[in-house]
């Protein structure tokens, strides 16, 4: 009877990653010229897919120069990468460790070589998913959070330097969120010859939501805010624009992107 459970589970859970649904938005806001944020998920013939945001660096040149170059190479090396490199836990976190370290290089030296586009970076999140399984690969200030029927995970922890006060008990997290430094990032892609992005692990569950998304959108919306969106009898499109359009009404000064996640099987 045992093996007969875990049988079933598997099935459901195999379901499960092949009915996942998904929205990507990104959108310049309502006070900058450019949008140096983009997003991107993709798919391959073999299930694997992979969901990629990158928020280009304001405060330096070519922002979306740097954040562009990380989702379009990022995609090629996945679409372009043998199955085996996903067999198993260790060798997709070794294939995702080596990919971003070419995409870091592959920027930091354009930058090098390109006047206009010295200093230039960005953050990056990139989420491999097995079926259930997302192992998710995290630099900068972007953010990842994991919603289930019952609880909130802020999943991903900021490379800024407002969250090493909140670490060291310096400042607590309420004065983090408006605090002068907030969105002073101490580690991006492509800025430093070498990198070492941090990893999560997540199961999806049944009725979860994946949210990926820049500081356009976590730095405008509590995550009651969020979670309130996320229950809405709308499809998943409409929430992911209900979210864009809900950080716009709350001012819309940064570009505002998202690629949003959901394993419920419940349709409009």
């Amino acid at each position: 009877m045992l093996l007969v459970a875990n049988l079933e589970r598997k099935r459901e859970l195999r379901r499960r990653g092949d009915s996942l649904k998904y929205t990507v938005e990104s959108d310049i806001g309502l006070k900058r010229k450019v949008n140096e944020d983009r997003a991107a998920f993709v798919e391959r013939p073999d299930h694997f897919k992979l969901a990629i945001l990158a928020d280009g660096m304001g405060g330096h040149n070519a922002g979306d120069v740097a954040s562009d170059m990380a989702i379009k190479e990022m995609e090629y090396l996945f679409k372009n990468a043998i199955s085996k490199n996903f067999d198993t836990k260790h060798s997709k976190k070794r294939w995702m460790l080596e990919v971003v370290k070419k995409v870091n290089e592959k920027i930091y030296n354009h930058s090098l070589v390109n006047e206009e586009c010295s200093g230039m970076g960005t953050t990056l999140i990139a989420a491999l998913i097995d079926h259930e399984k997302c192992l998710i690969s995290h630099i900068g200030d972007s953010r990842v959070y994991y919603f289930t029927q019952n609880n909130v995970e802020l999943i991903t922890r900021d490379h800024s330097y407002v969250n090493i006060l909140v670490e060291n008990g310096e400042i607590s997290e309420e004065e983090a969120e408006n605090h002068p430094g907030k969105n002073m990032i101490i580690k991006s892609l492509g800025t430093e010859i070498n990198i070492d992005p941090d990893f999560y692990e997540v199961t999806l569950e049944e009725g979860s939501f994946l949210l990926i998304c820049s500081d356009g959108l976590s730095n405008k919306l509590s995550v009651d805010e969020m979670s309130a969106i996320l229950a809405l009898n709308m499809t998943i499109e409409e929430k992911g624009k209900k979210l864009v359009q809900l950080a716009n009404d709350s001012g819309g000064e940064d570009n505002i992107s998202l690629v949003l996640l959901s394993t419920s099987n419940e349709e409009v």
